[in-house]
């Protein structure tokens, strides 16, 4: 990812917190900046410089208004004579902002928002607007949007995949519904994160888990070696279906606070610190120790939270027969909290979807933003060791159905 130098004036800086629209000056200002450095990128030379490498020549700049969250800017873009200044910045930047605000704006075409939510619509966009205005807008973002969570997934292997699910309400049929968001991210062979699709439902049903993993191997997910998820049983249900093969990581944030639930307040700090020891373990053996300990320990004073413990055990510790290096960030799903929690902060704008489509449509621009983020950033987990192990095991098992195909003959 490039890095450029940004000034910024003083005369801006004292706006900042003296006008209302001191924000936007700021980063209209920041973003001119990065303009002007991109296309010196491009061209391979500052303005007036002679160097051999130099690729062509400026030729002014056109005005580009940007509707933002902050206010409305007006960017200089940079020409350039016999050919197109190329940047990402204003595709990349404005696909969850034009979903929020789309999504505003149906509230009000729709008949269902208020006298505020019109007025800051309004003031975003700096003009009135009709239903034709959200359909051309709408025919824009769609199909991005659309075409990212569809596109074809067979081109490589997830061998990890964490699930999850945050519910969201629509208006369906005159009426406000709860509807479940489901999302799929996973970690390619080469260890880096890839949001993988969203799907909206009418719940967290087997049927609808279902539906959804489906939906994804029609696409050409493949290779999935370990899920993780909460233990929600429909999804549960749907995962031993569909992922035959694979193993199942309960998600030890949200078994810990089952646990927690059931055990009396005056032990439930003692009991939390002795349930990060076993989760901490460097293996098996050890955790299994430490799980007798605290079974003798507190099995008189919090059974309903020893037999929780007991019960869901072996599916919480699932990842410890993964190589070392890989399994604290597949112990949980907290990285999906953390995608769940960016979601939240544009839908609470919103409040309640006027309708489905824009649902998919903000959640999906703030999807598609955050996978782009990610494909170009640091590697998430090293796989190396994975692989290793993955080759040894396949050599084993093939070993041992050698020796039982002689042993029968």
């Amino acid at each position: 990812m490039a890095h450029y130098q940004v000034t910024v004036d003083g005369e801006v800086l004292q706006q900042l917190f003296s006008r209302d629209d001191g924000l936007a000056r700021l980063m209209e200002q920041v973003l001119n900046q990065i303009l002007e450095a991109q296309v010196t990128e491009q061209l391979k030379a500052k303005p007036y410089e002679r160097t051999e490498e130099r690729q062509a020549y400026r030729n002014g700049h056109r005005e580009k208004p940007l509707v933002t969250r902050i206010g409305r800017l007006v960017l200089e873009v940079p020409r350039i004579r016999s050919g197109k200044f190329s940047t990402e910045m204003f595709e990349r930047y404005q696909r969850s902002e034009q979903a929020l605000l789309l999504a505003l704006m149906e509230m009000v075409v729709n008949g269902v928002s208020t006298r505020k939510v019109r007025a800051v619509v309004e003031e975003l966009c700096g003009t009135e607007f009709s239903k034709s205005t959200v359909s051309e807008l709408c025919k824009r973002l769609d199909p991005l949007v659309k075409a990212w969570n569809e596109r074809d997934l067979s081109e490589k292997e997830y061998p990890f995949i964490l699930v999850d699910a945050l519910v969201t309400k629509v208006r369906k049929g005159g009426r406000v519904r709860s509807q479940s968001v489901l999302i799929a991210c996973g970690v390619n062979r080469d260890g880096y994160r890839e949001v993988l699709g969203l799907m909206i439902g009418d719940g967290e049903s087997e049927a609808t888990w279902s539906e959804f993993f489906d939906w994804l191997k029609k696409r050409g997910l493949k290779g999935v070696d370990l899920v993780v998820s909460d233990d929600h049983k429909g999804l549960v249900n749907a995962i031993m279906i569909h992922f035959q093969g694979a193993s199942w990581q309960r998600c030890q944030t949200h078994f810990v606070r089952n646990i927690l639930e059931a055990c009396p307040k005056s032990w439930q700090k003692q009991l939390h610190a002795r349930l990060r020891h076993i989760f901490e373990a460097p293996d098996m053996d050890t955790a299994r120790l430490l799980l007798e300990e605290v079974v003798q320990e507190f099995e008189a004073v919090a059974p309903r939270a020893i037999e929780r413990l007991e019960a869901g055990f072996e599916d919480a510790m699932a990842v410890m027969a993964l190589p070392e290096p890989v399994r604290r960030r597949l112990r949980t799903t907290n990285a999906m909290e953390r995608l769940n929690r960016e979601i939240r902060r544009r839908e609470r704008v919103v409040g309640i979807f006027p309708n489905e489509e824009a649902a998919l449509r903000l959640i999906g621009a703030v999807l598609m933003e955050i996978d782009e983020e990610r494909s170009t950033g640091h590697r998430y987990l090293d796989m190396t060791e994975y692989w290793t192990w993955r080759q040894e095991q396949e050599r084993t098992v093939k070993a041992e159905t050698n020796k039982t195909g002689r042993g029968a003959a």
